[in-house]
Order: C-alpha cells, then sequence, then structure tokens
C-alpha cells in the first residue's frame, strides 16, 4: 500500500483501526486473555494500541512550532510507506521490542468492552487532529519514535497504520475468530 496524500491517510487509517476493533469484536472471549506461547492476548494487542496511538494523538494536537522547538526539523525528506515498514521490520528483525510504557499488563474479559471503546475513541482523535494539518506540513515536522529514532508526522501515520496491521495479523495467525 502506498499512501500519498493525506486524505488517503486518513482514510488508511479509518478503515485500518475498523479492521482491528472488528477483529476484537469477534474474538472469541475464551481466547480472549489466553497468551499461547507467552505471546500478548488478544486484549494485551489491544491495550498495545491503545498505549501507542495516545501519544500520537496528543503530538498531532500541538502547533507545528512546539514540534519544531522540541523535536528539530527534518534533515530528509519522509520515507515511503514501504521505506518505513522496511525500517521497521529490519528493527524488529534486530531484536526490537516494544519499550516499557507500551508493554500492555494481563487484560481481563470484563474490560473488552471498556478497551474497544477507549481504542475507537482514540482512532477518531486521531482522524479529527491529522485533517487540522495541510498534507505538506506532514513532511516538515518531526515526532520521535521509541524504535525508529525521529520520524516526520506522515511517516508517524505509516507507523500507525503499518503497526495496526501488524498486530492483526499477529492475531490473525493464531486463530479464525467466530462470526
Amino acid at each position: 500500500m502506498e499512501v500519498q496524500h493525506k486524505e488517503q491517510l486518513i482514510t488508511a487509517i479509518g478503515q485500518q483501526f475498523d479492521a482491528f476493533a472488528d477483529l476484537i469484536r469477534q474474538w472469541p472471549n475464551p481466547a480472549f486473555e489466553e497468551m499461547p506461547e507467552g505471546k500478548w492476548s488478544a486484549g494485551q494487542q489491544l491495550d498495545h494500541l491503545i498505549r501507542s496511538v495516545k501519544p500520537v494523538n496528543l503530538a498531532f494536537r500541538l502547533p507545528g512550532w512546539l514540534l519544531r522547538i522540541v523535536f528539530g526539523k527534518p534533515s530528509r525528506p519522509s520515507r515511503t510507506y514501504a521505506g518505513l515498514v522496511e525500517k521497521y521490520l529490519q528493527k524488529l528483525n534486530a531484536g526490537g521490542v516494544a519499550s516499557r510504557p507500551f508493554v500492555p499488563p494481563a487484560i481481563p474479559l470484563a474490560r473488552k468492552q471498556h478497551l474497544l471503546g477507549v481504542y475507537n475513541r482514540e482512532a477518531q482523535r486521531l482522524i479529527k487532529s491529522v485533517n487540522r494539518w495541510q498534507d505538506a506540513d506532514l513532511d516538515r515536522y518531526l515526532l520521535p519514535h521509541p524504535l525508529l529514532g525521529k520520524l516526520t508526522l506522515r511517516e508517524m501515520l505509516y507507523f500507525t497504520i503499518y503497526h495496526t496491521g501488524h498486530h492483526q495479523r499477529l492475531l490473525e495467525q493464531r486463530v479464525t475468530p467466530v462470526v
């Protein structure tokens, strides 16, 4: 998937977040808490994605001038979606893992509906926040990523889309949810 313009990014964010939420809604309740072979449960995957998108949402609500003062300005053009994914996969293959603030605790089934609501609100906040920015500005400002270093706003959105799909694919490899 190669996404170019802000409108395409917003569409891709909405579609990917909806697809993950649909998977979690359909996930069999008895399996929601299961952590096969020490892997994160479906609930932990959901919580991790919430923890991952909240700081992105905060950053996208800040003014550009503040982002520039705190994180500097890009010294290179934004990577393509494929280029960003390649860099992320290289980091994962080199042993990269989620840092402590993004590692979820055990998530009981009783929190499933609440977390789905939080996840959906965060998705809508992200879409609304991205909509505030001009397309060209997505390449003019930086944000820090704990594994990838400084990314342009566009690259952070590429990461958010890919990262959500990555966790969806991890779950889909386990079990086919009850529809």
